[in-house]
């Protein structure tokens, strides 16, 4: 996106000294608590002038956490995303920092002795400072651009689902300063009702007449089905007036991003390339999250399953646990376990419909219990049974399955792998009675760039993910 790149060098710059700062004051503080504090019985006196060849130590150390703090790109500017989107990342580049400082305190163990005690402190304590210290920076990053009077005039070029939605985002996105002056339709298709009618411009036709009398800092084109020639034709005309150009792509693009080339003898085969859940150590690691994750939340939220499991009891007759039939991995069907939320024999008469919000078949415990996502807390127990995954595409009933993959393209992709508790689209407010193509997006981009940190923020999310919770 298109910012003012003096403003975010020198933020970015802020953001390094800040860092800097607070490893440095860790390290420091980390070697007062091992020798100065008390805390900690010292064996072994520590050679002479120990503070004075820690202190430089932890220069060298800062230095190290600053580089891998850049690798993962915590200075890049301007921030999007939520704060709780940026923990994990600011903790793997922590852990990365110290596993690095740990390694050279060994290698140079004949000149300094380290103590491997006080670099273990410095981790928890580094993770801690740095934390704070960029939530703070975080929260003056965010006012700063909240009052700042320079905007950035976006023109977007299509009216359809993809537009509206990019609108959503760039009007929450403060950090970008974004101001969206207007839309220009693409094709003859209906605009997308959420696009308000007095901002639609005129047509691409009138693109170039535009341009002349209004100021624009960036275009983005939501429409990648417009010809080659056309696409080209706009770039063409942005670099001519110093405009920035931007192309949301189709789905399809997007997960052929990266490609596999093969070889059967002489016949070259182009075909896409592994997700990261197709190899098979990858697949092991998300078990061992999901089993640790899944026996540690089960013995956490047995007194809260107990007390719901009383509330349901006393609210309505009828199981405390209710058993539905969803597909999981390949399509296979299993048995999915959650609190009772509704009444007894809810669809007898509608048959298998989404939840709405207001839900008449709703219990009064159960709306609650739907609302802060208790009512999913028993599926900890598909986890731990392999049925299921902590995080993953969220599983579907069979007949809507049946229903989705002749209508939906791509809809049985999302089944390559174990469905999941929560997911990218649930966190982003996709659950229940809304798009089913934007559900597949995420589930699909949530495949294609697994890592455990994506797990992690997405199970972090979800603490405070309550949007369409009904």
């Amino acid at each position: 996106m298109k910012t003012n790149d003096t403003s975010d060098a020198l933020l970015s710059a802020l953001s390094i000294f800040c860092d800097a700062l607070a490893v440095y004051g860790s390290l420091i503080l980390a070697t007062w608590i091992r020798f100065g504090s008390g805390i900690i019985p010292i064996i072994n006196n520590p050679q002479p002038d120990f503070y004075k060849v820690y202190a430089q130590g932890a220069i060298f150390a800062t230095i190290i956490f600053i580089l891998a703090f850049r690798n993962l790109g915590l200075y890049i500017r301007p921030q999007t995303g939520s704060f709780i989107d940026k923990i994990p990342r600011i903790i793997k580049g922590c852990t990365t920092g110290m596993i690095i400082t740990f390694m050279l305190a060994f290698a140079v163990i004949h000149i300094a002795d380290f103590s491997r005690i006080t670099i273990l402190i410095s981790m928890f304590i580094a993770g801690f400072f740095v934390i704070i210290e960029r939530y703070a920076l975080y929260r003056l990053e965010w006012n700063i651009a909240r009052h700042s009077k320079t905007r950035n005039n976006i023109l977007i070029l299509g009216t359809d689902s993809s537009a509206a939605h990019l609108t959503d985002t760039l009007q929450q996105e403060t950090m970008l300063k974004a101001n969206v002056i207007g839309f220009m339709q693409t094709d003859v298709s209906t605009p997308d009702p959420k696009i308000p009618t007095n901002k639609i411009i005129g047509n691409i036709g009138t693109l170039s007449d535009f341009l002349k009398t209004n100021e624009v800092n960036q275009i983005i084109l939501t429409n990648s089905n417009l010809g080659h020639d056309k696409i080209v034709e706009i770039i063409l005309l942005c670099e001519q007036n110093l405009i920035t150009f931007n192309m949301i792509l189709d789905l399809f693009r997007v997960l052929t991003s990266s490609m596999d080339v093969q070889s059967l003898n002489d016949i070259p085969l182009l075909g896409i390339s592994k997700w990261p859940l197709d190899y098979f150590w990858k697949r092991m690691l998300k078990r061992a999250e999901d089993v640790i994750g899944a026996c540690i939340a089960l013995l956490l939220s047995s007194p809260i399953i107990l007390i719901a499991a009383i509330l349901i009891k006393k609210s309505s007759p009828g199981p405390v646990l209710y058993k539905q039939e969803r597909c999981g991995e390949n399509g296979k069907s299993f048995n999915l376990y959650k609190l009772r939320t509704m009444k007894i024999n809810a669809e007898q008469q509608s048959g298998p419909v989404f939840t709405a919000e207001d839900d008449p078949r709703t219990t009064k415990i159960g709306a609650f219990l739907r609302r802060n996502n208790l009512d999913e807390l028993p599926q900890l127990w598909n986890v731990i049974k392999g049925e299921m995954s902590m995080v993953g595409p969220r599983p579907e009933r069979p007949h809507f399955v049946e229903k989705f993959k002749t209508d939906m393209t791509k809809y049985m992709w999302r089944h390559v792998s174990k469905p999941g508790m929560t997911g990218w689209a649930q966190v982003n407010g996709l659950r229940g009675n809304t798009s089913i193509e934007e559900r597949i997006k995420y589930d699909l981009y949530y495949l294609e760039n697994w890592s455990l940190a994506f797990d992690f923020k997405i199970l972090t999310k979800t603490i405070f993910a309550n949007k369409n919770a009904y």
